[in-house]
């Protein structure tokens, strides 16, 4: 990912060509309100992860945020989405042009796990929510990465072969927007 900071949100721009976004809920749905929509939501992620990773080990990328350049301690929160995580990378972002001596800095913590379906559901499920963002599980060399997001999953992938692919696999899936977002 040398092309661009770590930033998930960022990643759907310096690789358009290897990109793909799908859609959590029918419709374009942004948020679950029912058991049933949450069991779609966790369905379509935890699919696709399969299909990324199955039998593979991961990283599973969880963010804070702060106005100082030095990582906080993990939160409890993310400590239970991610379990031994340690800190990565601290981005500095969100400058503030009035005021050049504030800044807000967002610190990725990393945690290595094997992949299976529903390892990481109480994060997904925290994601759908909007309880926390810039969540990625990549692969070990970072040509595979998918993003949950509120409203669905963005997911790049080593060539635009394999993300073409993925994208037939899962047609109704796939954002209305015309340009994919």
């Amino acid at each position: 990912m040398a092309e661009c900071p770590p930033l998930a949100h960022d990643l759907k721009h310096a690789f358009s060509d290897r990109w793909v976004r799908f859609d959590s809920l029918p419709g374009s749905k942004r948020y679950p309100d029912t058991d049933a929509e949450y069991d779609t939501v966790l369905r379509r992620y935890n699919a696709v992860l399969d299909e990324l990773f199955h039998g593979q080990e991961v990283w599973i990328v969880t963010a804070d945020w702060s106005d100082a350049s030095d990582a906080p301690a993990l939160s409890a929160q993310h400590a239970l989405w991610n379990p031994g995580a340690r800190h990565w990378t601290s981005v500095r972002t969100d400058e503030d042009e009035t005021d050049p001596d504030f800044s807000t800095y967002t610190h990725l913590h990393v945690g290595r796990r094997f992949w299976r379906t529903g390892l990481v559901d109480d994060l997904l499920r925290a994601v759908a929510d909007d309880a926390t963002g810039e969540v990625m599980i990549t692969s070990l060399s970072s040509d595979r990465v998918h993003h949950p997001y509120d409203g669905g999953a963005d997911v790049l992938l080593p060539t635009t072969g394999e993300r073409d692919t993925l994208k037939r696999r899962h047609t109704d899936w796939l954002s209305t927007h015309q340009l994919g977002l």
